[in-house]
């Protein structure tokens, strides 16, 4: 799915005033052909009817089909008023037209659609850096129970299902409530396309160079592979093979979803690189001819179903340079059986952190506060002292349950024990049912406890950035998160870096190239 293109290095073309008109002229078209906008020509009616007739080509959905139980709370606007924006980018393996079912290698019309391309980008509330996570298609995630729009059926949560599932469970607003369950960052919108829209605006825009070390034929005896045949070294895909390049498996490196992930991350940032640079987006016809194209493609939310809105966004996203761009993976771990992937708990805690507390993942941002709707404050600054350890009360809860993993028996009463071998004789375990918490806290209720509270955590070794005023609790509470599910000793998160296992690609990288399996060569 094509982001906004700017101009490569923003020097001005011409000069003076009429340079500058026809500079701003041909930015305009870059940046309308890249979020699907066509920039009007000929009389007001004529172009009020071509945009009436853009806006029919663009298919709406709900944005989110969850109950609201079970939706991210909305991040709030930071002290300069900016907001983030969260945007799912989904690719749909629908087999619902011949000319799908023909592009996929199905059999039969009408089989359910997967969501086999799922990425969050993320744009920066001060939109100077984007960051893009893909979760693997084969991930095993706890799909919440969501409702069709169209037929009212209701499918129940499931746990342990494939997170392409999601898409046949309530449309492209379960995949989005699937996401909010996992990664608890609220979702502004998404945006949809198919295997026949695809090939239709990879060739709209004219081919995306792509690279492999071998030369390299996606092809097996059985008649697997997407039949993706290239030389080795650099070529332009377009049509038919770039839907290709983006569904091999079969020859990239260890023949997994993974891997296939990685070269969807290349494609995209080629992908970016070649909308920014390409000089024939200036023309009119193509303009005309990427504009129809990827509206008939689109599916989208319906905050985001028109062209005026899909045009604002682009405005958003053009304020991003490329070299602030960056792509990412879930970091994962495999299942019992091998087969499927399952989400890695700290580190993908990690970067779900990372992105819902609005941190550039390329490291190049200090940490940017921002704030949501809930009961948990930052810590004010203490004056309050603490009293001695074993007069202050400490409860202990466990809230190493995530959406991937069960709770871990007894970590509140061993923590209990840790905290009583340290002189905290009042402390006591929580028997209710376990939280979720990916990070361990501890909260109190008002000021007068802040000092306790932060001796606890003191004693504990628990940073005092984890340490929160919460109307949830009742007296000093130890939240044991997923962050500590074994061991005695604490051991707190060692900085705001991206997880070295998120395999993270900036988009400015022109020498990245795809590993070709030696038994997929030709």
């Amino acid at each position: 799915m094509p982001l906004t293109p700017q101009d490569g290095d923003g020097r001005q073309s011409g000069r003076g005033a009429d340079g500058d008109r026809k500079r701003r002229r041909r930015r305009a078209l870059r940046w309308s052909a890249a979020v699907l906008v066509l920039a009007m020509a000929g009389t007001a009616t004529a172009g009020y009817l071509y945009y009436e007739h853009l806006n029919g080509n663009i298919k709406k959905e709900n944005l989110n089909n969850a109950d609201a139980k079970d939706r991210a709370t909305r991040t709030k606007a930071n002290a300069a008023g900016q907001s983030p924006l969260n945007i799912l980018l989904i690719g749909s393996d629908a087999r619902n037209t011949a000319e799908n079912v023909k592009l996929g290698g199905a059999r039969d019309i009408g089989t359910a659609a997967r969501a086999d391309v799922q990425m969050l980008l993320h744009v920066s509330a001060d939109r100077t850096n984007m960051s893009v996570v893909s979760m693997p298609r084969d991930t095993l995630v706890s799909i919440p129970k969501c409702t069709d729009p169209d037929t009212g059926k209701v499918y129940a949560a499931t746990t342990d299902t494939m997170a392409n599932a999601s898409l046949e469970r309530g449309g492209p607003g379960c995949t989005v409530a699937t996401w909010e369950k996992l990664t608890d960052i609220h979702i502004d919108h998404f945006m949809m396309v198919d295997f026949s829209g695809v090939v239709s605006m990879a060739d709209a825009i004219g081919g995306v160079p792509v690279c492999v070390d071998a030369d390299i034929y996606s092809h097996t005896s059985s008649g697997h592979g997407s039949g993706l045949k290239l030389r080795k070294g650099t070529t332009s895909v377009k049509g038919k093979q770039a839907l290709q390049w983006l569904r091999t498996r079969y020859g990239f490196e260890d023949g997994s979803d993974i891997a296939r992930t990685k070269a969807q991350h290349m494609y995209m940032n080629s992908m970016v690189r070649q909308l920014r640079s390409n000089a024939t987006l200036s023309n009119p016809d193509k303009l005309l001819g990427l504009a129809e194209t990827a509206t008939k493609a689109l599916t989208v939310d319906t905050g985001l179903g028109s062209v005026t809105r899909l045009y604002d966004l682009s405005k958003e996203l053009r304020k991003v340079p490329t070299d602030r761009i960056t792509m990412t993976t879930m970091p994962y771990v495999y299942s019992s059986d091998g087969n499927r992937v399952l989400p890695k708990p700290t580190d993908a805690a990690k970067l779900w952190r990372l992105v819902r507390e609005d941190i550039a993942l390329d490291g190049k941002d200090k940490k940017k506060k921002t704030t949501t709707t809930t009961t948990t404050t930052a810590t004010p600054k203490v004056t309050d002292k603490a009293a001695a350890d074993d007069e202050i009360a400490v409860q202990v809860q466990n809230g190493t349950r995530s959406g991937t993993e069960s709770a871990v028996t007894g970590r509140a009463a061993a923590v209990t024990e840790v905290l009583a071998g340290k002189g905290f004789t009042k402390a006591a375990a929580d028997g209710s049912a376990p939280l979720s918490e990916e990070r361990t806290l501890v909260r109190y209720p008002s000021a007068d406890l802040a000092g306790d509270a932060r001796r606890v955590a003191e004693a504990l070794g628990i940073p005092a950035g984890q340490v929160r005023k919460s109307t949830a609790v009742d007296g000093v509470t130890v939240v044991v998160g997923a962050d500590w599910r074994s061991g005695t000793e604490y051991t707190a998160a060692d900085d705001d870096t991206t997880p070295t296992s998120a395999n993270a690609l900036n988009a400015s990288d022109t020498k990245a190239c795809m590993h070709v399996d030696p038994d997929y060569t030709w």
